[in-house]
């Protein structure tokens, strides 16, 4: 099973410049573009990455999934900061 862009995504491209498989297509979705990956041609990158390229170059946290619905660039992976660390700044007012 390949791993999945949700619409979260902000169509910046960047995946598709990155996967080594040519896995990640343009397509339309309700009159919006929303890019899909290809389940034939999505490896993972498994044994030629450490991680998958996809979600190492994306921009928004959350927006691809693996084939347990988990997020592959989960909240915090951006910044370094884990999200229950922001959100106690954010109450303390330092954020």
């Amino acid at each position: 099973m390949s791993y999945e862009i949700t619409n979260l995504c902000v169509n910046c491209h960047a995946c598709m410049d990155v996967c080594p498989n040519d896995a990640i297509i343009a397509g339309e979705q309700q009159g919006q573009r929303q890019f899909v990956i290809s389940a034939k041609a999505c490896t993972h990158c498994d044994g030629d990455y450490l991680e998958a390229q996809c979600a190492s170059i994306c921009p928004v946290e959350g927006a691809i999934l693996n084939e347990f619905g988990q997020a592959v660039n989960p909240a915090g992976s951006l910044t370094g900061i884990p999200p229950e660390r922001i959100a106690r700044l954010v109450l303390e007012g330092v954020l």
